[in-house]
């Protein structure tokens, strides 16, 4: 959604500063406003767009800014924008392709006061907290914690731990979920539908804890991604269909396409280890060591089973590097 169109949130689900009892209007300046231009022929510009706007937290008084990954993979350039007007442009630090979150630096000053991370706050189900895009109250929803659990992605991605919010934001990419104490807990990552097990279906975001980020943060600054073995990535797209993992989709060029895999093709086992869920499928592949071992596929397609092997690699090779400001 570019941010050139007006949009604001109902009056009814906006925070309230009576509500809070820290300075609201404080807090949710830290949430800027982040735009990303990416080269049309970059690997991600056919999947992720080359324009994308999002947004990002200031968590540090240097200008370092915590937002989700695919808003600036790839960036050529960036531009981050607060409530209080005025723009500055900004340089990709780092992307860690396991948790998701990305690392930029402002290259000029912003005249707004970092958010506190919360780490180690225990954060569970019926939690108040505060969704906020870049934009003030306008831009912000009173929301509550309805669900802590695993969350498992089509494109090689899983969390132990998510955090899932309601009423959904509609412009969730790199928002900040910001605790009943004006801390932040969390990055917004997705808009999904939770079930509640009763067969009801409800809209919600999906939030990358920050407790996830502590660890790999000097990492990040200093070498760009964390510094431990990288995971194989089959470049495919998979779904989880009736119990089955079937391939919805492969990455052009990627390991899995150069390895004759098929869209529609149904994966039983990774090795000798059979898989039932999309979870499980992704643990069993990253359990097959690090990236450019083999990867074993058991597939059936036609009525036929087969065994395919996939040469992994590591996705950032992929990637367009950031541009050395």
């Amino acid at each position: 959604m570019p941010r050139d169109v007006e949009w604001e949130i109902p009056g009814e689900i906006q925070p309230k500063p009576s509500e809070c009892n820290f300075d609201l209007d404080r807090a949710l300046g830290a949430v800027l406003g982040l735009r990303a231009t990416i080269p049309e022929d970059a690997f991600t510009a056919g999947t992720l767009g080359t324009e994308r706007a999002g947004s990002g937290v200031l968590i540090r008084r240097d200008g370092l800014v915590l937002t989700i990954g695919y808003l600036i993979t790839e960036a050529e350039t960036i531009w981050l924008t607060s409530a209080s007007g005025g723009a500055v442009p900004g340089h990709v630090l780092a992307y860690d392709q396991e948790t998701g979150f990305g690392l930029v630096q402002a290259l000029g000053r912003l005249s707004v006061e970092p958010l506190e991370l919360a780490t180690g706050m225990r954060v569970g189900a019926g939690d108040r907290a505060i969704m906020a895009a870049e934009g003030g109250r306008r831009h912000a929803v009173a929301a509550r914690v309805v669900a802590r659990q695993e969350f498992a992605g089509y494109w090689e991605y899983v969390l132990d731990r998510a955090i899932f919010t309601a009423p959904a934001h509609p412009f969730w990419g790199g928002a900040a979920l910001i605790s009943a104490d004006g801390r932040l807990i969390g990055i917004g990552s997705l808009h999904v539908q939770h079930s509640s097990g009763r067969d009801s279906r409800r809209d919600v975001n999906m939030v990358v804890p920050i407790d996830l980020l502590p660890p790999i943060l000097d990492d990040m600054l200093t070498y760009g991604r964390p510094n431990r073995p990288v995971r194989p990535w089959l470049g495919l797209y998979a779904a989880e269909v009736e119990d089955a993992i079937v391939v919805a989709g492969l990455a052009e060029r990627g390991p899995a396409s150069e390895a004759g895999l098929l869209p529609g093709d149904r994966i039983l086992a990774v090795g000798d280890a059979s898989v039932g869920s999309l979870a499980g499928f992704w643990r069993r592949v990253w359990a097959g060591g690090p990236a450019g071992s083999q990867i074993p596929l058991q597939v059936t397609r036609d009525g036929r089973t087969m065994v395919v092997r996939v040469l992994s690699a590591d996705r950032t090779r992929f990637l367009k590097a950031p541009k050395v400001h």
